[in-house]
């Protein structure tokens, strides 16, 4: 039986049966012929989602990516670094001393999962930096992906690599050329060491691009691939800066360039277990954007009050036909 066989058949009812409303929309919607965002929150990368997420690169389920800096980086540290992780099971009764004694270790603890400093963060400074160096001789700018991208591609990590390619989402995306919007990027280990290495005097701030020129590209990527009765698609996972910064360009392009034409999101679906009453974006409801100017009355919204690392792959593996 495939995934999609058994999900019709048991999730009849409450937020099962929105995981089946919400995988058919994304299934339609791009059987239309148009165009889906993923936007990753969390820690989705260290949670291995790149299995899924890969294949759907891979197949064309999905046109563009927006992530935090951390999951663009966690992707590439699991790829050469795995062997080296560590899983802590009972994490909740961790004390205080056990908790030093990790970092002591060189681990970082995301949850159940210890990502090591030496192997996996400074092995990417020390390829990552050559990219920017580079780029500064020359004379030349890029967004934060643009350099993960000239990283992977350059081969130079190969000898490190510790799990199946296949499974890497930013291996995927970079041999595609994949579309990446990454707000925020300064808030992630890499954003730290470039920020050191600036300090330091190795790196000037302006070599990577920044967050408001991120969205200056995505308000022109976003007009070129729509039309006015033919807008993109959103999947967002979890929520944060991840969603709420690429879902604005459609209320900055109404509202605050008056453009005319622009058609809102065609399709929303938000996978969290935030609570709309705690007044956060992850929790609100999609109706509420409607009020921003963000979805159109008939967009189709779906809403899964789940947990994004059981429900995700389930509708990716949906719709990659497992």
């Amino acid at each position: 039986m495939k995934i999609e066989e058994f999900i019709k058949k048991y999730y009849l009812h409450f937020n099962a049966a929105s995981v089946v409303d919400a995988a058919k929309g994304y299934e339609d919607h791009l059987a239309s012929g148009k165009k889906m965002m993923i936007t990753l929150a969390g820690a989705m990368s260290t949670a291995e989602m790149g299995k899924l997420l890969a294949e759907m690169i891979r197949q064309d389920k999905v046109q563009i990516i927006s992530c935090t800096g951390a999951n663009l980086e966690e992707d590439i540290m699991n790829l050469v670094a795995h062997s080296h992780y560590k899983r802590v099971p009972n994490y909740r009764d961790l004390t205080p001393k056990e908790e030093w004694d990790l970092l002591q270790d060189g681990l970082n603890r995301v949850t159940d999962t210890c990502i090591p400093e030496e192997e996996a963060f400074r092995r990417l400074e020390h390829n990552i930096a050559k990219q920017w160096e580079e780029a500064e001789a020359k004379g030349e700018r890029y967004f934060p992906h643009e350099y993960m991208y000239k990283m992977i591609l350059s081969g130079d990590l190969e000898e490190h690599y510790e799990i199946d390619p296949k499974d890497s989402w930013m291996i995927a995306a970079a041999e595609k050329n994949l579309p990446i919007i990454c707000p925020g990027w300064e808030d992630s280990t890499m954003g730290n060491i470039f920020a050191a290495h600036c300090i330091r005097g190795l790196n000037k701030p302006s070599t990577v691009k920044s967050g408001i020129e991120y969205m200056i590209w995505l308000a022109d990527w976003y007009k070129q691939n729509t039309t006015p009765d033919n807008g993109i698609g959103f999947f967002q996972i979890g929520g944060g800066i991840a969603g709420d910064f690429p879902i604005c360009v459609v209320p900055m392009l109404h509202q605050d360039l008056e453009e005319e034409g622009i058609p809102y999101w065609s399709y929303f679906c938000q996978i969290s277990d935030s609570t709309t009453s705690y007044g956060s974006y992850s929790g609100a409801v999609p109706n509420e954007k409607i009020t921003w100017g963000k979805l159109d009355i008939d967009t189709p919204k779906f809403i899964i009050e789940s947990d994004a690392t059981i429900v995700a792959p389930l509708i990716f593996a949906w719709l990659l036909e497992i």
